[in-house]
């Protein structure tokens, strides 16, 4: 249950990835009735190879949820944080070890990642979109099929196809009892930021999950991302980020969409652009489309560097999700 002893409106926000754990540290400040629903179609680095080795769920996006989430500070957070850097455990989290120790104990994933939300005393809770061994597959726009999600972006790249479409295997898994229930009850539902084709849309394709936004009281709220991603949303402007969203999601689930309008320095931008990304900011067309959809485009500043990294500001973020479910 999402209300139990906690206080504040009722948020959901959906996702996957480092976009996701940002935002979630600032939403935690506002509201403790907080729900993060996180896809887990994963299968690179180290949530790959347990997933490999142990036949369970990806714990990576979860883990980092978790942390941004808990109330644990000091040495837990860096324990659950700590990489290996020799033998056999070489780069692999003891988080995600902790979360498979449970996986393990409990005898499924869902269960696990619940007792793991009472150990790190989460504000709010943590849970997969589907208990389901899922496999994100992609057709490019050359007809190619890529399945995997590690392997979508490489393929994309070598081959200089975009992506046509993503789908499931098996297509449509149901949905976590849990995640559509805080759908359901959300005062706001909060979708991205973070890849859009492998950490926000995968959820859009779990059973039940696209039909319970369509049918949620709360108002739903897109974040665009700041940078396109190489491989995935190249030369995207923020109407492109809504429209694919859309596709996924339906027609009407999309009510307000959030972007950054702040032309970032030069400096900041060039590792990024060394990379094939460029920064997104809404343009006239951008705002004459959204306009004529239906959707509110709400932009402002919302740039937080930080050791080089170019993040959303999630205390600004949360600020304006606060103001719209008190409007």
């Amino acid at each position: 249950m999402i209300d139990g002893n906690h206080t504040g409106p009722r948020i959901a926000v959906i996702g996957g990835g480092t976009g996701l754990s940002v935002i979630l540290r600032g939403i935690k400040k506002v509201t403790d009735n907080l729900t993060a629903i996180v896809t887990v179609a994963d299968d690179g680095g180290g949530s790959g190879k347990l997933r490999e080795d142990l036949g369970m769920l990806p714990p990576g996006d979860i883990r980092s949820c978790l942390l941004a989430m808990a109330d644990e500070e000091g040495l837990m957070q860096e324990l659950l944080r700590y990489r290996f850097t020799d033998g056999m455990l070489e780069g692999q989290s003891f988080g995600n070890l902790l979360i498979a120790a449970l996986n393990g104990i409990c005898g499924n994933f869902e269960a696990a990642v619940a007792k793991t939300n009472e150990i790190l005393r989460v504000k709010g809770q943590v849970l997969p979109v589907t208990s389901s061994d899922i496999r994100l597959c992609a057709v490019l726009e050359n007809g190619t099929l890529v399945c995997g999600e590690s392997k979508i972006q490489p393929e994309v790249l070598r081959q200089q196809s975009p992506i046509a479409k993503v789908f499931l295997e098996p297509e449509r898994p149901a949905a976590t009892a849990g995640a559509l229930e805080a759908i359901y009850k959300a005062d706001l539902i909060l979708m991205g930021p973070g890849s859009l084709f492998t950490s926000i849309i995968p959820n859009f394709l779990v059973d039940g999950i696209s039909e319970a936004i369509r049918e949620a009281r709360g108002r739903k709220v897109l974040v665009c991302n700041m940078m396109t991603q190489p491989g995935e949303t190249d030369s995207y402007t923020v109407w492109d980020h809504t429209a694919r969203a859309a596709e996924y999601l339906g027609e009407k689930n999309i009510e307000y969409i959030i972007a950054n309008n702040k032309v970032i320095d030069k400096e900041a931008l060039k590792p990024y652009n060394e990379d094939g990304a460029a920064q997104i900011v809404p343009s006239d067309e951008d705002r004459r489309r959204l306009r004529e959809s239906g959707i509110t485009l709400i932009e402002n500043n919302f740039v937080e560097i930080k050791k080089g990294y170019i993040r959303h500001d999630a205390d600004r973020i949360a600020s304006v999700v606060y103001g719209l479910i008190c409007d």
